[in-house]
């Protein structure tokens, strides 16, 4: 280091580094220089460290393996346990086409080590509660008719009623024909599902019908008006199925119940009245059947086929009375 005279400048070169600064003429006393490497001033920066890339799902958020819910198969073939890697096991097999069917199952089974059940995979399907309801005129009847004769296992729930029988009804077939004194005595007992006033007449059903005809794996059907299916909806909710008839259209309906013939104008015209604000209610069902004037086949199947899809679901709808 070399000091010129009045304002000097000392330089000092580390590395590739090269500094310059002024000093006074005379060096000041007891200065202790520090060696350029050493000096913190004169270090070189440190890399900025890099830090390692985090996990996109923390703790509060993880993954988890999709697991598909299944049936449980018989406890004989649940329970045993197969390694494919084990050749004593597959040695003991027979030829597959020298074998018959009978010698092959028993050493399938002596090699699994489980027999081979007969019982169903699956458990029967539940009994079904439908509830087929609509406003008049629309063939209520006529259907329930014809599935009565061509579905087996349906129980159709005869309803009583407080109103006069009708020349084509049989009493204990199309309804069971009560007094108002009787209607009452079976409220009070509490041995009705539900019932109703409807056009001046009570309509109910009776409820050990339908706990007899279950307990034997029937399918329960109840016709009943739009007002005793907005109560079956509460009593029962989602466990019964409701099915809406219509007929095509408002005209077609009409001429219906003019041409029954059974009422005076005024009971008519309360009919009609009645029946377009019921349509209304059709969203309150599972299903809607449009019965048609000469299509009845077509309304049957499609009712038929309704009741085979709820009979096939995996999640059962398991009414209890």
């Amino acid at each position: 280091m070399n000091y010129s005279s009045g304002l000097g400048s000392l330089c000092a070169k580390s590395n590739q580094w090269l500094l310059c600064t002024s000093l006074p003429s005379t060096p000041p006393h007891n200065t202790n220089f520090l060696p350029i490497k050493t000096h913190p001033f004169f270090s070189l920066p440190k890399p900025i460290p890099i830090p390692k890339p985090k996990p996109i799902f923390t703790n509060s958020l993880t993954l988890h393996q999709h697991q598909t819910p299944s049936y449980s198969l018989s406890s004989s073939s649940s329970s045993s346990s197969f390694n494919m890697s084990d050749s004593r096991t597959l040695s003991s097999i027979p030829s597959l086409d020298k074998a018959d069917r009978s010698e092959l199952l028993r050493a399938l089974e002596s090699s699994l080590g489980s027999s081979f059940s007969s019982d169903p995979l699956l458990p029967n399907p539940s009994p079904l509660i439908i509830v087929i309801s609509g406003p008049s005129g629309v063939g209520k009847d006529a259907l329930i008719s014809r599935l009565r004769s061509s579905r087996q296992n349906l129980h159709f729930v005869v309803t009583a009623t407080t109103r006069p029988k009708r020349p084509s009804e049989t009493d204990g077939k199309d309804y069971h024909f009560v007094s108002k004194e009787e209607f009452l005595r079976m409220v009070e007992k509490d041995e009705l599902l539900e019932y109703a006033l409807v056009y001046g007449d009570y309509k109910g059903v009776p409820k050990q019908q339908i706990r007899e005809f279950m307990a034997k794996g029937f399918d329960i059907v109840l016709r009943v008006d739009i007002q005793g299916a907005q109560t079956l909806r509460k009593v029962l909710g989602k466990s019964a199925v409701f099915v809406f008839l219509v007929a095509e259209s408002e005209m077609a309906m009409v001429e219906r119940l003019v041409d029954r013939r059974t009422e005076t104008a005024e009971a008519l015209l309360v009919r009609i009245a009645t029946a377009r604000e019921e349509v209304k209610h059709v969203k309150n069902f599972d299903y809607v059947v449009v019965n048609a004037k000469g299509k009845l086949d077509s309304a049957v199947k499609l009712m038929e086929s309704i009741i085979d899809a709820e009979k096939a679901k995996v999640r059962q709808r398991n009414a209890v009375i």
